[in-house]
């Protein structure tokens, strides 16, 4: 079984135990749980159900496993013939969780 999820902006899919980088989630602590409603399509076995827009009383168990930095990402500016260089860094935030179950 799996589904198609809207969080934040972003949409994923997701099934039972796996594991997914998210926007970080600054409110959220290590350990608890979090409920994702806005499911776009489930899938069970040979049953598939899209939702318009969304799926009814359907929702993701997910569990904040840990707040993480990704790598480090380049920046890199630079006008021919100006003398003009720049270079910059930055590492993103992101906020790592576990699906535990998803319920319909």
């Amino acid at each position: 079984m799996y589904a198609i999820v809207n969080f934040k902006g972003n949409q994923y899919k997701v099934e039972k135990e796996s594991t997914l980088k998210v926007p970080y989630l600054a409110d959220k602590e290590v350990g608890s749980e979090l409920e994702i409603n806005d499911i776009y399509m489930l899938r069970n076995d040979d049953d598939i159900e899209i939702g318009r827009p969304t799926v009814d009383k359907a929702k993701v168990i997910a569990e904040v496993i840990a707040h993480k930095r990704d790598r480090k990402i380049i920046v890199f500016k630079k006008k021919r013939r100006k003398g003009y260089a720049k270079k910059q860094g930055h590492r993103q935030d992101f906020t790592e969780i576990r699906i535990k179950d998803i319920i319909r």
